[in-house]
């Protein structure tokens, strides 16, 4: 045993050698020295900077990368770590094992980087070795900024407006903005009296949202260029483009009067109709008919019309009597184009609310599925209106009737508000007017409520603050339309570029 043991002592020490430089026993390798006498004589990170600079914009957060583009990372990030080696130029010259951040201070403006690289040294020798670099961020505004901050920030302007005495076509149109997230290179989003101006850095970014404006809403534009300073002797210009984008002026539960030319190419539909809701198309009812049409932004430019009453002109009328239309009878109102079957036809009896039992009015409706006696519903007065329109001068008055029932209305305003469990994202913007337009927002969150085909493409957000919350004792319940909590999205905020708190573009919340 013990001669077993001195031999393997033995056999130990005949595979090992002395360092050149300490004497230290070690395994053979081709330097001839152990690792720390290695180390002292050659320094494989040598031609690696140990410092080095990164230019970070305070206007946009984005970071610079060489030698113009300018990229959006998140501390930490992959792509900020791969920005960061992309500053190193010896890396090429070793193997990169790994790499990662070393905490810092987020204010300190300071960036390290541990690094792990490998390398072949004095005849085959592979050394690894590592080392932190530390970065240093420096602020320098990016291009776009700086033509911001010298007032000559924008190349390009889009000016999106409408003809109307209210916003609810702008509150869809915002929403669609964020869904689809086409406000992401606009230099300034500024509101206006009658719309909204988004500001490029080039023209071909506002092509890329005047081609999203078409595609979402029924709309013409037009273009005008400015020529801000010319080169006489290389033949360039200095050019400003704006286009003044121009959205159809009839919005949802509008009353409309077609011209009968259009009326007859929509299948012989009503000369009377109401707005169902407007999106890429203007989609319309006969309320005394059923019958349905679809006109596009093309057909609606080449024969305009525009709305009898806005929202602002409907009145209230208190249900008296209603009696269903039998279906076999529908067809008999109609032309011959498409009917609606979402919708039951009735005669209907109504009355205002001051002339109880005094004066009932007859009507007939497309409403039949949601009314019954008692209830309150909005319409618009054709006997008593003064409309100066020349589609509604011609109309044989004999034949129309003296009302046009809208919509039903379900509770207070208040009510509703109480009991609305969710809330809209909105874009941030600087001028905002802070006039009352509240009512208008109001309403297009009711329109969300009643219509889910309105909302289908619109992201709806849960409100944490009423999810919890009970319903009042003595509030209506069974019949106010609701979103439910399915069709509802989580709130992040953990990187979120729009939180839900942001100022709306329109009327604040």
């Amino acid at each position: 045993m013990e001669y077993m043991e001195e031999g393997s002592e033995e056999s130990s020490l005949a595979c090992k050698i002395l360092c050149c430089q300490c004497g230290t026993p070690i395994e053979p390798n081709p330097a001839n020295m152990c690792v720390a006498c290695l180390r002292t004589q050659v320094d494989i990170s040598e031609g690696i900077p140990k410092q080095a600079v990164i230019y970070f914009c305070k206007g946009c957060e984005r970071y610079l990368q060489p030698p113009e583009q300018w990229i959006k990372c998140s501390l930490e990030s992959r792509e900020l770590l791969g920005l960061c080696l992309a500053k190193l130029k010896g890396l090429n010259r070793v193997r990169l094992i790994d790499a990662g951040f070393v905490w810092t201070e987020p204010h300190s403006k300071r960036i390290k980087v541990k690094l792990t690289i490998q390398a072949e040294v004095l005849g085959g020798a592979v050394l690894q070795q590592v080392f932190i670099v530390d970065f240093v961020v420096n602020g320098q505004f990016c291009e776009d900024c700086h033509r911001v901050e010298a007032k000559d920030f924008w190349k390009a302007n889009v000016q999106v407006r409408q003809k109307t005495d209210h916003k609810k076509t702008f509150y869809y149109l915002e929403q669609l903005i964020l869904k689809h997230k086409a406000h992401e290179s606009t230099l300034g989003i500024k509101p206006t009296h009658e719309g909204i101006d988004f500001f490029y850095a080039n023209e071909g970014q506002a092509k890329k949202m005047l081609d999203f404006l078409t595609s979402v809403v029924p709309c013409r534009y037009q273009v005008s260029k400015t020529v801000i300073s010319q080169d006489i002797h290389s033949n360039t210009y200095n050019c400003k483009f704006t286009y003044s984008v121009e959205i159809v002026p009839v919005c949802k539960d509008c009353v409309v009067c077609l011209p009968a030319k259009l009326a007859h190419q929509l299948g012989g539909i009503g000369q009377i109709c109401v707005v169902q809701r407007v999106s890429s198309t203007i989609h319309l009812i006969d309320p005394f008919s059923g019958q349905i049409a679809e006109v596009n932004s093309n057909t609606y430019w080449r024969t305009p019309f525009n709305a009898l009453s806005g929202t602002k002109q409907l009145a209230e009328y208190v249900v008296m009597d209603i009696e269903v239309i039998r279906d076999h009878e529908k067809r008999t109102f109609a032309g011959q184009g498409a009917m609606s079957y979402k919708h039951v036809l009735a005669d209907v009896y109504v009355c205002r609310p001051n002339e109880m039992g005094t004066n009932e009015i007859h009507t007939r409706t497309h409403l039949g599925h949601l009314l019954k006696p008692g209830d309150i519903v909005m319409g618009y007065d054709l006997a008593n209106c003064n409309v100066n329109d020349d589609n509604f001068d011609k109309m044989n008055r004999e034949n129309m009737p003296d009302v046009v029932l809208v919509k039903k209305m379900y509770a207070d305003k208040s009510v509703r508000n109480r009991r609305r469990k969710f809330k809209l994202r909105h874009l941030d913007a600087d001028g905002m007017d802070v006039t009352s337009v509240n009512r208008d927002y109001t309403d297009f969150l009711e329109d969300l409520e009643e219509d889910p085909a309105f909302r289908q493409n619109i992201n709806i957000y849960k409100d944490e603050r009423k999810v919890g919350f009970a319903v009042e004792v003595g509030e209506p319940d069974e019949e106010i339309p609701q979103i439910t909590l399915q069709e509802m999205l989580d709130d992040l905020h953990i990187g979120d570029e729009n939180p839900s708190s942001g100022a709306s573009v329109l009327a604040p919340e």
